[in-house]
């Protein structure tokens, strides 16, 4: 299976809006892509500025939303614990069994994780578990802001502990006129990682396509 792996420092972080430009971009080259996120949860939340991640991401491959991810929530709360305040039970096996599905037929899968790497999708079962089963290059999605230089360093620690390979980092929103701050973490986390670290701008979903043309896709996948 080819693909990439998008998890993030923390949740809200941009992995849904980089995962859907990366899919956006692929399709455009012509590649037959197909995206994968195994839960989404908070689904009774307000409609935002963005649709839910899984119909983002199956607006971008040609998929069906519950193809994308066979698990939806309601509250806006952990995977594991949705399940448990649903009443519904989450076997492990079928995390990795749905990203196998949904690349069939397809040239490389675009899976995006839950939250953080360490967030359990099942009581035992971590977001990194499931990115070893699939055994794709993993990209990590970072904040340009305070604070973004441990998670993201964290981050790339746990997935390295784990035999995971880290093919990039990429900072989102990076703003058209950067601070200090923001350069400095951008070349601190290249730094002390030695992983390349590139930047997405702002986007809507009108330039998803453009904007993952910018990044290093061929070098991460």
């Amino acid at each position: 299976m080819r693909g990439i792996f998008v998890t993030g420092t923390d949740t809200g972080v941009g992995k849904s809006v980089l995962a859907a430009a990366i899919c956006a971009a692929l399709a455009r080259q012509g590649a037959r892509v197909a995206a994968f996120k195994p839960v989404v949860t908070g689904t009774d939340d307000p409609p935002g500025e963005w649709p839910p991640d899984h119909e983002l991401l199956a607006a971008q491959t040609g998929q069906q939303p519950a193809e994308v991810t066979p698990r939806t929530f309601g509250p806006g709360v952990s995977p594991h614990l949705a399940a448990e305040m649903g009443g519904e039970r989450v076997y492990p096996e079928e995390f990795a069994a749905g990203a196998r599905r949904a690349a069939e037929g397809a040239d490389m899968l675009v899976c995006e994780g839950v939250g953080g790497l360490m967030v359990p999708l099942a009581r035992n079962y971590l977001v990194r578990d499931l990115a070893v089963e699939l055994g794709l290059p993993l990209v990590v999605v970072a904040r340009p802001g305070l604070g973004t230089i441990s998670h993201t360093l964290l981050t790339v620690s746990a997935a390295r502990n784990a035999g995971l390979p880290v093919a990039g980092v990429v900072i989102t929103p990076w703003p058209a006129e950067a601070d200090a701050l923001c350069v400095s973490n951008r070349e601190t986390i290249e730094r002390l990682s030695g992983v390349t670290v590139s930047a997405l701008p702002p986007t809507e979903p009108g330039t998803l396509a453009e904007a993952g043309a910018g990044l290093p896709l061929d070098d991460w996948i």
